[in-house]
C-alpha cells in the first residue's frame, strides 16, 4: 500500500482566453439594437411596392 501514498497527483491545466477589454464590451452592448434602414433600402422598398401596385392592375 505504500505506492498509493507516494504516487504523483494528477493536475489539469485549463488554458484561458486572453482578457477582454471591458469598456469595449459595454460600448458594444450599448450600441446594439434595431437601427433605421438606409436611404437606398427605403428607396428599393418603395420601388418594389410601386411595381407591385402597377403589375397588380
Amino acid at each position: 500500500m505504500k505506492g498509493q501514498t507516494t504516487r504523483q497527483k494528477l493536475t489539469f491545466r485549463i488554458e484561458t482566453r486572453k482578457p477582454r477589454n471591458p469598456l469595449a464590451l459595454r460600448a458594444r452592448q450599448r450600441s446594439a439594437g434595431p437601427h433605421r434602414k438606409s436611404a437606398s433600402a427605403l428607396r428599393g422598398a418603395a420601388k418594389r411596392e410601386l411595381k407591385k401596385i402597377v403589375e397588380g392592375d
